[in-house]
């Protein structure tokens, strides 16, 4: 199509150009080569603005498009944008400076040709050596593929080699920001914000980090007053409030200012209609109800074709959770089926994985492995881990616990998970993991270390200094063997709640990151059992050692509850952790709103509401979890 396009313009048939053009728009909305094809018509018609405009969005899709570059450095001379010009120029230049092999891979990079940039870019570091932009290329799309280890390496030998490189510096503290490594990335990021304080990527990057750090109430007011110095109403100025104003959104509602984090994503919309994570947010708070108007514009941007993938996903689950709270179940489970069938087309879940390393748990960590290694590990009482599934009562808990003078709450900590991807290693082999096999070859020194480690890493999260704090990473239930290993002191409590409430309560969500497993009636079925059946080993083989609480029990006898956590913890009961609605503090979770409110028993029978949807999760429950 592109090669058509390209004739007819050639031989000066550009309204035939600009046709196939909209033709190839309607299958490839985001392609960067259409945008530049349609500026180079327009340019050809003499419309400056117009070219301007789809050759920015052209750069902005894929910034290694040199003519697209070359014809706006024109445009904008032209037109008089002496800053555009300048910005064209640098690229230019920049593009002119690298050997072809790597323009033609940053091309293909920029247009989603992924695995071809990557071969040729690794074939011209195999010929040629290390090159700071090849190994950038390289580390961009590690990136991309989650590979955050080798991105992170990159990163440091690309800054090692030009220290300056301001670019890569940035995606540096991006990748540090995605590993959790906010005190990290705080250090680095430090030499851009002293050369350019202003700059709005720096500051967003540096409120980030804060927020990562659990202080949500100083970034308020930087979301707010970058928003104030965003003004224009072109595309560009309108896309980045919509992302500010989501992100102030994020910081309110986490603070338990609801009001104004609705006014915040309510006015992300109105710049941007189509976006999605501001309509989920909405949804997300459990306690905002649709307009007719909201839900009619949701619906038209769900099936318009413009709307992109990742937006048509969050929409979905928000018009799901939209029609649930006007009774129409049927529209609802629809909404959120289309939405989970779009997710699971693309996050890669393969429930075997989990299944596999269930079954070396289980043969690693057996009574005697844990009897040999009685007394290692350190001896700090201080974490208190809260693990299950989402969804299961786990942020009541939390809050509860948080209540108490001596607790203190911090959010979902990534810090085991890292300890886990240390031992797994670099080479992944789903059939035969090296974690846990690896275990059994740790002596009392490394398991100590790794304890020490723990302990280190969690102190930026630890605030006000009291002596016990909470980790509430659920998916630390498949570490319960390792985290004994090493805290053999610290508390565990496993937050459960009945198959098909919780099972439901997760399809019905979106998560901003992981939980791939959500995403399929099958799929949440096999991980619940899978789940069951490991903490029963948990049980077996270190009896007392993990407390369950049932949602259920907590909320019909919330006292009682309290009592019997406190108690395991080694806490004196204080009557705050009753009142836990009143605890002032960040709350990070889906649930953030409802822990604000005292008990209630309405989320416990929602299901009940689309039971002759859910015939396929009772059978692949079982009737002994799904209640006959």
């Amino acid at each position: 199509m592109l090669i058509t396009v390209h004739s007819l313009r050639m031989t000066k048939q550009t309204d035939a150009a600009l046709c196939a053009l909209e033709q190839l728009a309607e299958h490839h909305p985001r392609f960067s080569q259409m945008f530049l094809e349609r500026g180079l018509c327009r340019v050809a018609q003499r419309n400056a603005p117009a070219a301007v405009a789809d050759l920015r969005t052209a750069v902005a899709i894929n910034p290694a498009l040199a003519m697209g570059w070359r014809i706006l450095d024109g445009l904008f001379h032209m037109t008089g944008d002496t800053a555009g010009a300048a910005l064209a120029v640098k690229h230019c230049a920049h593009l002119a400076s690298l050997p072809l092999p790597i323009v033609h891979a940053k091309v293909l990079y920029g247009d989603g040709e992924v695995d071809r940039a990557e071969m040729q870019i690794r074939r011209f570091l195999l010929d040629a050596g290390d090159h700071p932009e090849a190994m950038r290329l390289l580390a961009q799309i590690g990136h991309l593929r989650n590979v955050l280890d080798d991105a992170e390496l990159l990163y440091a030998g690309i800054l090692a080699m030009v220290p300056g490189h301001h670019e890569a510096r940035q995606e540096y503290v991006q990748v540090l920001i995605a590993r959790h490594k906010f005190p990290q990335a705080r250090a680095e990021l430090e030499p851009l914000l002293k050369l350019d304080p202003a700059n709005h990527a720096h500051r967003i990057q540096a409120a980030t980090i804060q927020a990562g750090l659990g202080d949500f109430e100083a970034v308020i007011p930087v979301y707010r007053e970058m928003l104030r110095e965003t003004i224009g109403e072109h595309a560009e100025a309108q896309a980045h409030r919509a992302d500010l104003n989501l992100w102030l959104g994020h910081a309110l509602k986490t603070e338990g200012r609801t009001d104004q984090a609705v006014e915040a994503y309510l006015a992300a919309t109105i710049e941007r209609p189509d976006f999605g994570d501001a309509w989920w947010s909405l949804a997300n708070l459990k306690t905002y109800r649709f307009s007719l108007e909201s839900v009619a514009l949701m619906r038209e941007r769900l099936v318009d074709p413009a709307t992109a993938e990742i937006d048509r996903i969050h929409i979905a689950f928000a018009l799901g959770k939209a029609l649930e709270d006007k009774r129409d179940y049927a529209g609802s489970w629809a909404a959120y089926e289309q939405g989970s069938a779009m997710h699971r087309a693309v996050n890669g879940y393969v429930p075997e994985i989990f299944e596999t390393n269930t079954l070396e748990q289980k043969r690693v960590c057996t009574p005697a492995f844990f009897a040999e290694r009685a007394g290692w590990g350190l001896d700090d009482p201080s974490p208190i881990f809260v693990v299950g599934l989402p969804r299961s009562g786990s942020t009541l808990i939390e809050q509860i616990l948080a209540s108490h003078s001596l607790v203190e709450g911090t959010q979902e900590l990534p810090d085991i998970q890292r300890i886990v991807h240390d031992l797994q290693g670099r080479e992944l082999n789903f059939d035969k993991p090296r974690y846990p096999g690896v275990l059994p070859e740790l002596g009392a020194a490394t398991i100590r270390h790794f304890g020490e480690q723990y302990i280190a890493e969690t102190m930026a999260h630890r605030k006000i200094g009291r002596p016990y704090f909470i980790d509430k990473m659920p998916n630390n239930f498949r570490h319960v063997g390792l985290i004994h290993l090493i805290l053999p002191k610290s508390r565990i409590i496993d937050a459960r709640r009945g198959a098909m409430s919780c099972c439901f309560s997760n399809l019905k969500q979106l998560f901003s990151q992981g939980q791939e497993f959500t995403y399929g009636v099958e799929d949440i079925a096999r991980y619940y059992r899978t789940y069951v059946d490991l903490m029963a080993h948990w049980d077996a083989v270190l009896p007392r050692r993990v407390l369950r609480v049932q949602h259920e029990d907590v909320v019909d006898d919330l006292e009682g509850s309290v009592r019997r956590i406190l108690d395991y913890c080694g806490l004196q009961f204080e009557p705050a952790c009753l009142e836990f609605h009143r605890t002032r503090r960040s709350v990070r979770t889906p649930s953030s709103e409802q822990v604000r409110q005292p008990i209630f028993r309405d989320g416990l029978d929602q299901w009940k509401n689309f039971s002759p949807y859910l015939d396929r999760l009772r059978e692949a429950l079982g009737p002994e979890l799904a209640g006959g």
